[in-house]
């Protein structure tokens, strides 16, 4: 059995019992687990503090002294052991409420201790509940003193008496075990560049640091070797991918392409939108399946982009599908597509769960047949019966909408897997990116097409209320349309915000018929009803569009140039940009209006100075990365993905852009690795795709 894999009950200090709740609390069940379950901080325990200069901004305290007294004093319902230990100059009182019947048989008066716990104040008197306590002389034999580790915990395993003291010891233990074992696993050359130490030195002094300096180079070598393996993985499955997964070669840009680009094209290209074109033609020549993320801000411009790439596929007699994740942003797609390509000879169909059945069947008909070019739609689209003559280019609109599953469904629709372009306007930053879609090309559109202009952005109070309604008056008097947004859509007795039917009724009566048209919509409300509602809004008939975030993707009502957001501090970074994203959508001066409550943290305040500050969707993203952390960032459906072990991808930006730069150099040079320079390298990476394998994300 590798020494690795061995089960942690098997380790002196630790037994079946601790193993059991190491396991169910903190994931710990082999001694890889204990090896890589780093301290979270270090405290200093070489310095010893004198009771008369504590005070309130000491966290961790080490005393030496000796004991006076010690009584077990009888509590209501239970016992606690009180005793009272001097430095020779002050007196503090020691305190525990569980196991004090050995603690107190084994004190002894006449010996020197080092009593270190957290300090705890009540009526300006200090007490160390639950200190460690070691006499003297043994505190010199185990060689405490130095930076100390402190490891994470919970209340069970404190319960359970898996003190810190208990899990060093352990860690102790098992360095002595593994010394032997800590192979290296990188080449001479990286340790060599980067001057770095061994992995045993590494391990040994991120566990048991003997100076500041030897912990900083432990951290560094141990954060860049877990990024490089995670780097490897990911450019090693793109090159693999682009060898082995051969796609349709599409050898011409021709009549459908050129004359849309000529005679129909609705504005002039930006640089970004012409550069992004520019890379999607070369992936289509290559003969490998083009797999390609398009980051693109909010009315960027991506939909054209897309359109012209689904004009390439039909040039060469292939067709394309437009998947959207909401039929109200497939319809939206849909009339896009069809006003735009009224005068050219292209069919274009959409197909969504409320297609009537007598239709579908045609559909999938025409479909077989070749005579459909493009088909737009939502989940429908992945069905079994969707069946296409030769289906050669895939867009995914807003693609984290969809689970990797989903994806896949469109694969095996033909013979060769058909070229994917998925599209967010959820903009992710760099370093994040080549840790999420590192094994994918992306591209960036940057810029706003000519025209738009940047929309404005207020931070108001509720003594601004009336100030908005007069605001909002004017707004309408100039034929404007306006959404009004709230975070809740029941009252919540614990939070004092509005939710959405007493702003509904507010609003109606500021805003009362006939002179003023309102609508509703929220996420429990029939999706014929929401359409219902949301068509009346499009079509001008309603002024007002009263809703929940059900509006944040992809709404496009060019006539509405006002948000609202109400309780503006409940909603995350990348939520509020979104949600601005559905006005400005024209040529008009659009505005967006944040209206904050009376007490908000920090974190919230600098989300909403942020929104007033920039318009640049990767400059929020950075900012929101910052705040939330990579996890939550990456959505739910990706969030298991970067769960590191030591590296944070927010601090630790510099390290990652480092350990992809020596991963893409080692995988250009040696993709299999079987240079005799790279054997270390391999072995690791074996080993570390036979414990847990990369995910397997289709784009």
């Amino acid at each position: 059995m590798d020494i690795f894999e061995k089960p942690i009950e098997f380790l002196k200090g630790i037994g079946p019992g601790r193993a059991k709740i190491l396991d169910k609390e903190l994931n710990i069940r082999t001694f890889r687990d204990l090896l890589f379950f780093f301290p979270y901080r270090y405290v200093d325990r070489s310095k010893f503090h004198l009771i008369n200069d504590l005070n309130e901004s000491n966290i961790d305290v080490q005393i030496k002294g000796k004991f006076l007294d010690t009584n077990i004093i009888q509590q209501k319902k239970s016992k606690r052991l009180s005793a009272i230990f001097s430095d020779g100059s002050s007196n503090i009182e020691l305190i525990w409420f569980k196991g004090f019947k050995w603690i107190k048989e084994n004190i002894d008066l006449n010996s020197e201790y080092v009593v270190y716990g957290k300090i705890n104040w009540f009526d300006n008197r200090p007490t160390l509940p639950h200190p460690e306590i070691t006499k003297v002389n043994n505190y010199n034999i185990k060689n405490i003193s130095g930076i100390y580790p402190i490891y994470s915990s919970t209340e069970k395993t404190l319960r359970y008496g898996i003190s810190q003291k208990i899990i060093r010891e352990a860690m102790h233990n098992l360095m002595g075990i593994l010394k032997n074992e800590l192979n290296e696993s990188l080449s001479n050359k990286i340790i060599s560049e980067l001057k770095l130490k061994s992995l045993k030195e590494s391990f040994s002094n991120i566990h048991f640091p003997k100076s500041d300096l030897d912990l900083t180079k432990a951290r560094f070598r141990l954060k860049f070797e877990e990024l490089f393996f995670i780097q490897i993985q990911l450019l090693k499955r793109y090159r693999d991918d682009k060898m082995k997964i051969k796609g349709y070669e599409f050898t011409k840009v021709g009549e459908f392409f050129n004359t849309f680009y000529k005679n129909y094209l609705p504005f002039d290209l930006t640089n970004d939108q012409k550069k992004v074109i520019k890379e999607i033609r070369k992936d289509l020549g290559t003969g490998s399946q083009m797999n390609r993320l398009l980051q693109g801000d909010v009315g960027s411009g991506k939909t054209i982009v897309a359109l012209l790439s689904m004009l390439i596929a039909l040039d060469n007699k292939f067709q394309a599908c437009f998947m959207a994740p909401t039929e109200i942003l497939a319809f939206q797609h849909y009339d896009n597509l069809k006003s735009i390509l009224k005068n050219m000879q292209i069919q274009v169909e959409i197909l969504t769960g409320s297609t009537k059945s007598s239709i579908r069947k045609g559909i999938h008909e025409k479909l077989l047949k070749g005579e459909i070019d493009i088909l737009v739609g939502t989940h429908s689209l992945i069905e079994d019966k969707v069946l296409f003559k030769n289906l050669g280019f895939v867009i995914i609109d807003e693609q984290h909408r969809f689970g990797v599953a989903q994806r896949a469904k469109l694969w095996y629709k033909n013979n060769f897997p058909p070229h994917v372009l998925v599209m967010t306007a959820t903009p992710i930053p760099r370093t994040l990116a080549m840790s999420i879609y590192g094994d994918l090309d992306f591209s960036i559109i940057r810029e706003l097409p000519p025209g738009r202009k940047q929309i404005k952005t207020f931070l108001m109070g509720e003594n601004n209320r009336l100030r908005l309604f007069k605001f909002l008056k004017e707004q309408i008097e100039l034929g404007k349309q306006i959404f009004i947004v709230y975070p809740l859509i029941e009252e919540s007795q614990k939070m004092d915000y509005k939710d959405l039917m007493d702003g509904y009724e507010s609003i109606c009566r500021e805003f009362p018929l006939p002179k003023y048209r309102i609508s509703v919509m929220h996420g429990k409300m029939k999706t014929e009803d929401k359409d219902y509602e949301m068509k009346r809004f499009l079509e001008g008939k309603t002024q007002i569009m009263v809703s929940t975030t059900v509006i944040e993707v992809g709404v496009n009502i060019p006539n509405a140039n006002v948000m609202v957001i109400e309780s503006a501090e409940r909603f995350g970074l990348s939520q509020l940009h979104q949600l601005r994203g559905r006005v400005g959508r024209g040529t008009e001066q659009s505005f967006c209006i944040l209206m904050k409550g009376k007490k908000i943290s920090n974190d919230a305040r600098l989300r909403l100075e942020t929104m007033t500050k920039t318009s640049d969707g990767f400059e929020i993203a950075e900012v929101d990365l910052k705040l939330r952390g990579p996890g939550d960032i990456a959505g739910t459906q990706q969030s298991g993905l970067i769960k590191l072990k030591i590296a944070d991808l927010v601090k630790d930006q510099e390290i990652l852009k480092l350990a992809r730069k020596y991963a893409k150099i080692l995988i250009d040079t040696d993709p299999k690795l079987n240079h005799d320079e790279n054997k270390n390298i391999k072995l690791e990476l074996s080993k570390i795709t036979s414990n847990k394998k990369i995910w397997n994300l289709i784009s």
